[in-house]
């Protein structure tokens, strides 16, 4: 299917792209990368069937925004799935399981028991996982392209975040999640999906990452917030108690966003969301925002004048219908299409 036939009025016909969209990555604006990939899962498995089942539902997803009527017209291409890290994932993740099993024993991230295990499993999130992350996300930049990175677990877009680290100077990180995510190592997984913002604070170019939705975090990660001018964190309780006082959700969203600056990559974990929005998301927790009050935000970034120079989108797995399919794909929707607002 070209343009020319595309009719965003009409029922959508599954193509291997995301929302159907007929453009091919070489033509595209905005370049979506699946990567599934839930090795570090210390909870529920399944984000690594989130790709999937965001793309199956974003065929029943209606076009028009009313942000932008025209969004549909943004050129959005798809790299397709890869089998290879999928085959990778599985593997990984079975040993992964074995190490999370004797941790859970009693044993110990240092015990000469688990190292071989460990070294095996950090080595292919780095060498494996990262390294192609980097390398199709470097691509793309070349290429003139936006990419939105969509998950997998919340430890695969440190390479996306490394790629757009070599093509601007500085950028921002507004992350919508749960948790911190700010763990050194977290089970001894040195890619944890616990340790992803502690691993993006290691790239200079990055400064500041403002955490919105936070409620479920350990005293180290706090420490770490305290002790870095560079990290701003809004935690659930505070967002929810400045509304029970009067404070507007417009206010709060101004503040958020002052902190910011010009260039932000968005790295939205879908556990950011109330659990009714994602319950089969491996660690959900309660609170956390509604689902308007997170595009409300989104839509306050750009309006703002603030430039999305990427995203990724996280932690969606399916259970036995298409309800977390289904709202992942909205707000995959919402991300492009606030990246590509011109």
């Amino acid at each position: 299917m070209n343009q020319a036939n595309f009719n965003p009025n009409f029922i959508t016909v599954p193509n291997g792209s995301f929302f159907g969209f007929p453009y091919a990555v070489e033509e595209a604006d905005i370049v979506f990368l699946p990567v599934p990939w839930d090795v570090t899962t210390s909870y529920r498995e399944g984000a690594a069937n989130g790709p999937q089942a965001i793309l199956d539902a974003s065929a029943q997803l209606d076009l028009y925004d009313f942000d932008l009527p025209q969004a549909w017209q943004t050129r959005c291409g798809t790299i397709p799935i890869n089998s290879d890290i999928q085959d990778q994932n599985q593997a990984m993740r079975a040993i992964a399981k074995e190490i999370i099993e004797y941790l859970e024993t009693g044993g110990n991230v240092d015990d000469e028991a688990i190292a071989q295990q460990l070294a095996t499993v950090n080595r292919a999130s780095k060498g494996f996982l990262n390294q192609w992350v980097y390398t199709q996300g470097l691509e793309l930049l070349d290429q003139g392209k936006l990419v939105g990175l969509v998950g997998g677990d919340h430890s695969v877009p440190l390479g996306l975040m490394e790629a757009l680290a070599e093509r601007h100077k500085e950028y921002g990180i507004l992350q919508i999640d749960a948790h911190a995510d700010l763990r050194e190592a977290y089970e001894g997984f040195t890619y944890s999906h616990a340790s992803i913002m502690y691993n993006a604070m290691k790239i200079p170019q990055i400064s500041p990452l403002v955490q919105v939705g936070i409620r479920d975090v350990c005293e180290e990660e706090m420490a770490m917030v305290r002790g870095d001018r560079r990290i701003v964190m809004f935690d659930d309780w505070q967002l929810k108690a400045n509304a029970y006082e009067g404070i507007t959700w417009g206010t709060q969203c101004q503040e958020i966003i002052s902190n910011l600056p010009e260039k932000v990559y968005i790295s939205f974990d879908i556990d950011g969301l109330n659990p009714s929005y994602c319950p089969h998301t491996g660690t959900p927790v309660p609170g956390g925002l509604e689902f308007n009050e997170a595009i409300y935000l989104l839509r306050s970034l750009v309006k703002a004048g603030k430039k999305i120079i990427g995203f990724d989108l996280c932690e969606v797995a399916p259970g036995d219908d298409e309800w977390d399919g289904n709202v992942g794909a909205r707000v995959l929707y919402k991300l492009a299409c606030y990246m590509g607002w011109k």
